[in-house]
Formats: C-alpha cells, sequence, structure tokens
C-alpha cells in the first residue's frame, strides 16, 4: 500500500466516523432535544405541508437519520453517504425556505459535500481492495506450484 492509499484510507475513516457517529447522534436527538430544539428548524411552509404535527415527523425524521448514520458505520457506508448527502441537501433547503439559520444552510451544504465525498471515496477503496486481491493471491500460487 502507497503512502498516497494510507491517506486516502486514513480521510476515508475519518469521514466515516464523524459522520456516521453525528448522524446517528443527531437522529437519537429528535427524541430528547438535548442538542437543539429540532421543530425550530422547521419552515413554516414545512409546517403547513406536514400530514402530522412536528414532533412526530421530527422523530421519524430520527429514526431515518439513525438509520443512515448506521449505515455509514456499518457494511452500507457507500449507500448511507449518498443518502446523507441526499438528505443534507433537503435540510438545507428547508432551511432556505424558512429565510433564517443562512449560516446553516452553507454548513449544511458543505455537510452534503463531505457525505458525498466520502461516498466516492470508499467506491475508491473497494475498487482499490479488489484490485490487491489478485496480487496477493498470486505469490501464494506461485508458492504452491
Amino acid at each position: 500500500m502507497t503512502t498516497a492509499d494510507r491517506n486516502l484510507h486514513g480521510a476515508w475513516w475519518a469521514l466515516r466516523v464523524a459522520l456516521g457517529a453525528g448522524l446517528l447522534l443527531a437522529g437519537v436527538d429528535k427524541f430528547f432535544d438535548v442538542l437543539a430544539m429540532w421543530s425550530m428548524y422547521l419552515s413554516p411552509l414545512a409546517e403547513r405541508l406536514l400530514p402530522v404535527g412536528d414532533e412526530t415527523f421530527l422523530r421519524a425524521v430520527g429514526v431515518l437519520e439513525a438509520a443512515v448514520g448506521l449505515a455509514i458505520l456499518t457494511r452500507w457506508t457507500r449507500l448511507g453517504a449518498y443518502a446523507m448527502a441526499a438528505w443534507v441537501v433537503g435540510i438545507a433547503a428547508n432551511l432556505a425556505l424558512a429565510a433564517h439559520f443562512w449560516d446553516l444552510v452553507v454548513r449544511d451544504l458543505e455537510v452534503a459535500a463531505a457525505a458525498f465525498t466520502l461516498a466516492r471515496l470508499t467506491e475508491w477503496r473497494a475498487a482499490s481492495v479488489a484490485s490487491e486481491a489478485p496480487a496477493r493471491a498470486a505469490p501464494a500460487r506461485e508458492a504452491r506450484a
């Protein structure tokens, strides 16, 4: 493994743990409101369009976020990261519709870019591992011959 590969693996792990744990924590907190009062981030338009109350909606969001966070932390990293990227763009759109929290809109778009980067790094990592497998198997076959 080259130095570049080791550096990319390190970046992959940092993004995976930070994004997965962060989203899992945010999802669980939708039930406790310790980190934030999440309902204040719902745009008035979103509140009017919801078929359920904001508490019910936010708990459903919490379950979804926790599931995506777990996906990122487990064997479904790529899928979870793409889902997170799309989800966070949706959150940024909701905040923009509220015409408040512009700092969070920018931050969420940056988080979406980080999640997209994690998904792409996961694809690179899978291809890298797959290409190394035949190289590792070749010396074993030669030793048996």
